[in-house]
């Protein structure tokens, strides 16, 4: 299984917001979505930044409250990873882990066309295990 299939699943649609949005807006738009995550996107459609609800309790963690009233650029992870809609879910489970995030945007054609969670991964393999047990068991009762 890969991106293309969890995006066919789910849709293409991507919560996004501008590089001078305040964290505050971020965290109504995250909250009304009940979503981890908005790309941060700039001229052209660009990919910029993203913001997770992590980076928001670490801005409030270390800067106060105030934190909440200051663009997305002081705050947002400026190099972003991205994946592809061939990559496999096992590629996607390696990135994050090794990232230590949630989110990846997915990008083609360097376009954002969606975004996967750590939920979709993790929802889809459960699916794929599903299935191959499911086909397994057929094998042995037929066998």
């Amino acid at each position: 299984m890969n991106v293309a299939a969890i995006l066919s699943a789910k849709g293409r649609n991507v919560v996004t917001a501008r590089p001078t949005t305040t964290l505050e807006e971020i965290a109504a738009k995250l909250a009304e979505k009940r979503i981890g995550a908005v790309v941060i996107v700039g001229t052209g459609g660009r990919i910029d930044g993203i913001v997770s609800e992590r980076d928001i309790i670490r801005a409030i963690s270390e800067r106060g409250a105030k934190s909440l009233l200051e663009p997305a650029i002081d705050t947002m992870t400026k190099s972003v990873i991205t994946c592809d809609v061939a990559d496999t879910l096992d590629e996607l489970m390696a990135r994050m882990t090794a990232g230590r995030f949630r989110h990846l945007p997915v990008v083609e054609d360097r376009q954002l066309v969606g975004i996967v969670s750590i939920g979709d991964v993790v929802k889809h393999h459960i699916a794929a295990v599903e299935m191959e047990a499911s086909a397994l068991r057929g094998y042995i009762v037929a066998g």
